[in-house]
């Protein structure tokens, strides 16, 4: 080998160790710095001609493993994900308040049911009457706050949502930008981990907002993908959009660079699927469960309170807008009820006795006269005669009594959708409803729809995590009867029939039934539909959608009259043995009072709603399982994150020990270069000495 060879291999050497204790000396000066990756100098073995002619530096590299990178952007997806989930579920159960203090939600119906009983032991008491109303307003009231909370959260849910969407495309942007400066210094073969380093921190923040996948690129970079292989960030970066509405389930779409398309993207993971799950999930169960549990513990309390009469009777009784004409709503009854007209001093002056299995009224118990639900009206009015009247408008039966005299009712064994026949009516309601509440309606398929023909209604078929499968506007046939609006609802091209189907349960209940393959969910867009003129739409009296849903536990209202003049209160029962011309009402008797105390002990089907099928238990069995169900989802959400905060842990453990800076290996490191770095310099001066000495013999 020539001396010029010589000098060429010993700077070769020199450069390469000089380059690597570059390296080192970054890497230990950056032993503390987030998101710094360790790296190294790649070198390579110069040869020409069959002979090594000393190293070459062939880059700088970043020291990582794909595989730890990977596996540590979904654990911390999966982490973000739960950790939104559990914040904003613990929240909720906040709402309700600490179950070991008096004021938790749920202790206030047993404080409503210990207030009548008490009240029952002196009817008479004005101030025990206001107590026991003040009891069911504040249960009324944080029912109500509880609600509007819950559906506040949603919204600031929502506005979180969307800011995390717009920091996705700020990093998705420069992400982008990271790769165009990558491949710049790769081909001029600068060092290009500073810029790596970056993009990877920007990576580590994305996937913490949603799950991607990324590959690395052909001269340096990465391509960001969707699950589903969408582009998100390349040369240029993809746009994300977030699509919500107040009645329908969110979602993402991306607009890749240069195209026209805006696919919806499937987000499995990161805080934006945790968000995304709270706001279409978890709330909307909350309070579809609440606004159950409140409605079935306000049934109850009316069915006691119209099976209980008041002392003086009422002169009038008006009832709720039940949202059907008089014939659909008067079918389906059975068993029997007494309407009894009584004067002030609670003396009975006629008797109705109604017999719905029969289909027969009779007065002051002599013969049954024959009635049909068409005829029910007239009937009505010719037994009561001149004591009283009866009227239906707007969907509400209204009962008035004549001359001065006042109206009780006994229930009897009346039943339709296991409500008795002045309870389906309400017409001695306590609580009082803004809108349609219970949404068993006891219509049949033979019953007549009621929906104007023509109007329409929209709705939107959604996969279960929201992205849009298809929408529908489904328009009210003129054929007359439920079973028609059904087959329109469940069309195959104008309905959702290949998804699923609506039907009827027994009680008149409205729902869908998604098919097994599909498992779609419907949501309602728009509802320009009206039962009648001025009545609710279908979604308003079925409790279709989460518009519908949401504020059900808001609409009610203790009876502004009671409220007036709390000794009006249904406190007594009427005494359906006497004859006319006999006491039937009574001062002082508490037994109403007693019944609504032990309404909260008596079965009642509650409705699917929230993570609860439908059962049948009482309201106070129904209370514990709410309040539980609410506890167990708050501390699942809690256990997932704590799983998955230790799952990621243990990925950036597992990737820190790989891509992270180690001082002892560093300064073996730093004392191998350093030796390298004499020898070769050690070297030259061997080379310049033997020139010194061939010059000196020239």
């Amino acid at each position: 080998m020539s001396l010029t060879a010589t000098l060429r291999t010993a700077s070769s050497g020199l450069n390469a160790a000089q380059a690597s204790l570059r390296a080192v000396s970054d890497n230990i000066a950056n032993v503390n710095t987030p998101g710094y990756v360790r790296k190294a100098v790649n070198q390579s073995s110069l040869v020409v001609d069959g002979a090594g002619m000393g190293v070459k530096v062939d880059g700088v590299k970043r020291i990582t493993d794909q595989y730890l990178q990977m596996a540590s952007l979904t654990a911390s997806s999966d982490s973000e994900r739960w950790g939104a989930v559990s914040q904003y579920l613990d929240n909720a159960q906040s709402l309700f308040g600490d179950p070991g203090k008096d004021g938790f939600f749920f202790n206030r119906l047993d404080k409503i049911f210990a207030a009548f009983a008490t009240a029952a032991d002196d009817p008479s008491s004005t101030l025990l009457r206001s107590q026991a109303l003040s009891t069911v307003e504040d249960f009324l009231t944080e029912a109500d706050r509880i609600n509007g909370q819950v559906v506040a959260l949603g919204k600031t849910v929502e506005t979180r949502i969307s800011a995390d969407v717009d920091r996705a495309n700020s990093l998705l942007d420069q992400i982008s930008k990271m790769n165009a400066d990558i491949k710049r210094a790769s081909v001029v073969g600068a060092d290009a981990s500073g810029s790596e380093n970056i993009q990877s921190q920007l990576l580590d923040e994305l996937a913490g907002l949603m799950n991607v996948r990324v590959a690395p690129r052909e001269g340096g970079g990465v391509d960001v993908r969707s699950t589903e292989g969408v582009l998100l960030a390349g040369d240029d970066p993809a746009k994300l959009v977030y699509h919500s509405s107040d009645s329908t389930p969110g979602y993402i779409t991306a607009q890749p660079a240069g195209s026209t398309s805006t696919p919806a993207i499937n987000i499995t993971s990161g805080e934006i699927k945790g968000l995304l799950e709270v706001r279409d999930i978890e709330l909307p169960k909350i309070y579809d469960q609440m606004g159950e549990f409140v409605s079935k513990a306000v049934d109850q309390l009316n069915a006691a309170n119209n099976d209980a009469a008041a002392y003086p009777s009422p002169t009038t009784m008006v009832g709720r807008n039940t949202g059907l004409d008089l014939t659909s709503a008067v079918s389906g009854f059975t068993g029997t009820s007494t309407i009894a007209i009584v004067n002030p001093q609670g003396v009975l002056q006629r008797k109705i006795d109604i017999d719905f299995t029969a289909g027969t009224m009779s007065v002051n118990g002599a013969a049954g006269t024959p009635f049909t639900p068409a005829t029910f009206l007239t009937s009505l009015n010719t037994a009561l005669g001149g004591a009283g009247s009866a009227t239906f408008t707007n969907g509400a039966l209204t009962l008035n009594g004549a001359a001065g005299n006042g109206l009780a009712i006994d229930e009897g064994t009346s039943a339709k959708t296991g409500r008795g026949f002045s309870h389906f009516f309400g017409l001695n309601d306590l609580i009082k409803n803004t809108g349609q509440t219970n949404y068993a309606t006891g219509l049949t398929a033979a019953s007549p729809h009621g929906f104007t023909p023509g109007d329409q209604i929209s709705l939107q078929i959604s996969y279960p995590d929201g992205r849009p499968i298809t929408n529908v506007s489904v328009t009210v046939p003129a054929a007359a009867n439920m079973s028609d609006l059904l087959a329109s609802l469940n069309n195959n091209s104008t309905g959702v029939g290949l998804y699923g189907a609506y039907g009827l349960d027994a009680n008149g209940v409205l729902a869908f039934t998604p098919n097994a393959s599909a498992d779609a969910k419907v949501s309602v867009i728009t509802d320009n539909t009206a039962r009648g003129a001025g009545g609710p739409s279908i979604s308003q009296l079925f409790g279709l959608g989460v518009q519908e849903r949401s504020t059900r536990a808001s609409r009610f209202q203790v009876s502004a009259i009671f409220n007036a003049d709390p000794t009006k209160m249904a406190m007594g029962k009427l005494d359906t043995t006497v004859a006319v011309g006999q006491v039937a009402v009574r001062p002082g008797d508490g037994q109403g009072a007693l019944a609504i105390s032990a309404s909260g002990d008596i079965n009642t089907v509650f409705q699917a709603a929230g993570s609860l099928g439908q059962v049948t238990m009482t309201v106070s069995r129904y209370a514990s399982e709410f309040g539980g169900a609410v506890g167990r989802g708050a501390a699942a959400a809690e256990t997932r994150k704590s799983s998955a905060e230790a799952v990621a842990t243990e990925a950036t453990n597992r990737r820190q020990s790989v891509e992270g800076v180690n001082l002892d290996e560093e300064l073996v490191n730093l004392t191998t270069y350093q030796q390298a770095f004499n020898a070769s310099a050690r070297m030259i001066q061997a080379v310049s000495d033997l020139y010194d000495v061939l010059l000196r013999m020239v």
